[in-house]
């Protein structure tokens, strides 16, 4: 009896997230005659919200996710112990749903398998469930790795989509509600107005350490909203997370220039340093990908374009390293409190990560709100690969 040859594809994509998610829609749009197949053992997006700045994405990109997007607002606000503002700044949301939605609708029937990959190569994945499916190309979206070689600080957070009964009175989001009280490091409230009774509130720490306590977040969330004097009825969603803050390390160890697989998003190390955020990245990445796909040379391709925003990024690492080595824990808030004072130009190209020159002196420049001599002992000892 002759065995049945191997399943094969033009493009595997290990990782249904994120950044597997738009790679797959990118693929199905751009080069449709492509047997593309993603490979995810849960809900593909997961249980997830991604906001972004407008500003985040270049206007050629913007087709990429504009379908995606379930909630709009034209500004934001934010609030400090001795700042407040509100921020002229196109603000919107997608969800895991609506990924997961999107990417079943561009993929053709038996294109998405429902299993996990236990090991991966640059021409072939191994199923868990067994079976091998051949590729002459894998890409790996599966997220966080290893993160032992890298200097991290954590941005960890649980959100909750609350029903408010009588209306919670939020027209807009407030990406930083930093008046609360400083516990675990840089602690703000984030808030995103779904409608006129649902409010998508998240509480977020910029943190030392990535143990995440749950039930007492979830207890700081009630009482948020006691605070604000809001009726809840219902909890209709709950999600949490654990992003790495990258302060230093060596992009060689994170991937070795023997590691041929293609890699995309968080698992490329591809996200801003300081604010943990991959989706600009995601996107300008699956952009690219339609046009790289026919070269043989693909993992050494994507692993370039890491390697080339782990160098731009060497900034931000040094602002986290302000962050977390030069400012006491429960003093960070100032950080944020002093950098939203600055033009509303300069917030949004840090936040694209396309900060320019001038930027970065501004941002230094000044009374420092950390201490200059533990400042500087801090970048003292850091790898600054």
């Amino acid at each position: 009896m002759i065995a049945p040859e191997p399943d094969f594809c033009d493009i595997a994509i290990v990782g249904g997230g994120l950044a597997g998610g738009l790679a797959a829609l990118a693929l199905a749009a751009k080069r449709p005659k492509l047997d593309v197949r993603l490979i995810e053992p849960d809900a593909i997006g997961g249980n997830h919200i991604w906001s972004f700045f407008d500003s985040d994405i270049a206007k050629r990109d913007r087709w990429l996710v504009a379908p995606l997007v379930r909630y709009h607002w034209d500004r934001y606000d934010v609030a400090f112990p001795e700042r407040e503002r509100r921020v002229r700044m196109g603000y919107k949301s997608i969800t895991g749903e609506a990924l997961a939605e999107a990417v079943t609708a561009a993929l053709p029937a038996g294109r998405i398998i429902a299993d996990k990959a236990k090991h991966v190569a640059p021409d072939h994945v191994l199923l868990a469930r067994g079976g091998r499916l051949s590729a002459k190309h894998v890409i790996d979206a599966r997220g966080t790795g290893k993160t032992s070689m890298l200097d991290c600080g954590w941005q960890k957070f649980v959100g909750q989509a609350l029903t408010v009964e009588g209306g919670h009175g939020i027209d807009r989001p407030v990406v930083m509600d930093a008046t609360v009280e400083q516990l675990d490091g840089y602690r703000f409230v984030y808030l995103l107005p779904f409608d006129a009774e649902t409010i998508f509130i998240e509480d977020t720490y910029y943190s030392n350490a990535p143990d995440l306590d749950v039930d007492a977040i979830r207890g700081r969330i009630s009482a948020y909203a006691a605070r604000r004097q809001w009726n809840v009825t219902a909890v209709t969603r709950e999600e949490t997370g654990v992003l790495p803050v990258v302060v230093a390390g060596d992009f060689d160890r994170l991937w070795p220039p023997i590691d041929r697989v293609g890699r995309i998003g968080v698992r490329a190390g591809v996200f801003h340093a300081m604010t943990g955020y991959s989706l600009p990245d995601a996107v300008r990445t699956a952009a690219a990908l339609p046009a790289l796909v026919d070269r043989g040379d693909l993992g050494p391709r994507l692993r370039a374009r890491a390697a080339s925003s782990w160098r731009r990024q060497r900034y931000y690492r040094m602002l986290g390293a302000m962050l977390f080595r030069a400012a006491e824990p429960d003093e960070r808030y100032r950080i944020f409190q002093r950098f939203y004072g600055l033009a509303p130009g300069l917030i949004a190209r840090f936040y694209a990560g396309r900060s320019n020159a001038a930027d970065k002196l501004r941002i230094l420049a000044g009374k420092p709100p950390v201490s200059v001599r533990r400042a500087l002992a801090a970048l003292s000892k850091l790898d600054w690969k």
